[in-house]
């Protein structure tokens, strides 16, 4: 009987495949741009290249979400076009008699990282992705926790301005329309940043490395929107950890410091004593070992 699981990674940018094998490694992976339209294709076809003549002893999906793991379909805010689509049994067609398990890519990301990355050793964390949104998922007692649809973790629409700017989830002051990166560099842009047009996250990490005034501030709002997320998971889960990844988080301490700083003032309680931030090991790899780890835990 084969070792190898198949995870599969779908989101709004990127579709990506892997086996992994029973220690977390990842033997041969495979990712594709995300169609504008009908991504189903894109899907069989990233599967096919990685799975090649390869038995697999199950399928692990990770997917943007919204997700419903109850009835086994997505509906990605960036993808218009999947609806409510059975991801997961049409996924199963394709491996009949072998299970098929499904979750949030923020649920999967911190599993991935409890396995086999900075999350190794903690009981209850949240794994956080920071990039043009801000994802998350939690592991409570050692396990993924989904919550009644599957969508529980998603740390960043807890609310860190009541005033805040409107979010893509139809609330207002979201973390996520602080600590995005899009929406940094919009708040950096309205508060007189000079930049080219096409500029981003890294640019503005790299403005904000190099001194100037406006990005720095846009990393310290990023920071303390962050920290006050994860106070506030950590008080409501009674957390340890919080593994923080993505693209903004590659900013290392301009993101870092101000999370930390946030936490001692946010953080109070008692139980939250040694709450404990850490970035990140697994880079772009943590949601395909997280799904693996879904099949892992079942089998």
């Amino acid at each position: 009987m084969t070792d190898l699981v198949l995870a599969l990674d779908f989101g709004g940018t990127k579709i990506a495949a892997a086996l992994v094998d029973p220690l977390g490694a990842v033997v041969r992976s495979s990712r594709v741009p995300t169609p504008a339209v009908d991504p189903w294709d894109a899907v069989v076809s990233v599967v096919s290249t990685v799975v090649q003549d390869s038995a697999v002893a199950g399928v692990g999906i990770a997917s943007a979400g919204p997700v419903d793991t109850v009835a086994g379909t997505v509906s990605p805010i960036n993808v218009p076009s999947w609806r409510a689509f059975p991801l997961r049994s049409s996924v199963a067609a394709l491996f009949p008699g072998v299970p098929v398990e499904l979750a949030g890519d923020g649920v999967c990301m911190a599993l991935g990282e409890h396995w086999c990355g900075a999350g190794q050793g903690a009981r209850d964390m949240v794994g956080l992705v920071v990039s043009t949104g801000v994802g998350g998922g939690l592991v409570l007692d050692g396990r993924p926790f989904g919550g009644r649809t599957g969508n529980a973790g998603h740390i960043g629409h807890v609310v860190v301005e009541a005033d805040g700017l409107p979010c893509s989830c139809g609330g207002r002051g979201c973390a996520e329309t602080v600590a995005g990166g899009p929406r940094m560099v919009e708040w950096a842009r309205r508060a007189g940043w000079q930049a080219p047009d096409d500029a981003d996250a890294a640019l503005l990490a790299a403005a904000a490395l190099a001194g100037e005034e406006i990005p720095l501030e846009a990393f310290d709002r990023a920071g303390r929107a962050v920290g006050m997320a994860i106070a506030g998971a950590a008080a409501v889960c009674d957390l340890e950890l919080a593994v923080v990844g993505g693209g903004v988080a590659q900013a290392g301490e301009l993101l870092f410091e101000p999370i930390r700083r946030t936490l001692k003032t946010h953080a109070g309680l008692s139980y939250l004593d040694g709450l404990e931030v850490r970035a990140a090991e697994l880079g772009g790899e943590a949601g395909l070992v997280g799904a693996a780890a879904l099949v892992r835990q079942v089998r």
